[in-house]
């Protein structure tokens, strides 16, 4: 019976402690909304500018697709239309002197080289996207490739 009493008094004691601590780790959180309480409406950050310089950027880790360098706020991707191949397809890039889409946009499920886009690939805003000039989220500690190799070679050379 004491023993029991006990234990109760531990649980009691561990549940109080557990309480009061999330409660002091959980007030120092904030998460994107900042100090806005969740019952609240917080103001939306203002749209970020999308980066249009047309230049080519280096990708950060194989089979990345590459990014959109320059606007596509009014571009249609329907069923039916996809303002991207007007300049991006096979016939359009001469004219347009925009990179051709890859080899692999043209391939089905089975590995078929088809005559146009296949219907998987049709949707191009599913894997590329505009870069904008908007300030980080969340810090990023990523480090391509390169980068990880670069430190592990220069710290075996020591």
């Amino acid at each position: 019976m004491l023993e029991d009493k006990r234990r109760f008094a531990f649980a009691v004691a561990l549940a109080a402690t557990l309480i009061t601590v999330s409660t002091a780790l959980a007030a120092e959180l904030t998460g994107l909304r900042g100090a806005v309480p969740v019952d609240q409406e917080a103001a939306p950050p203002p749209i970020a500018n999308e980066i249009n310089d047309d230049k080519r950027h280096a990708r950060n880790y194989p089979e990345q697709p590459p990014v959109i360098p320059h606007q596509t706020r009014d571009y249609q991707i329907t069923l039916n239309a996809n303002k991207c191949l007007t300049c991006h397809s096979r016939q359009f890039t001469e004219q347009s002197q925009a990179p051709m889409i890859s080899i692999t946009h043209f391939m089905d499920r089975d590995g078929q080289i088809l005559a146009s886009v296949t219907p998987r690939r049709y949707f191009c805003t599913a894997c590329h996207v505009s870069q904008s000039d908007a300030p980080p989220l969340v810090e990023n500690t990523f480090r391509d490739i390169d980068a990880v190799i670069g430190a592990e070679q220069g710290e075996g050379s020591q």
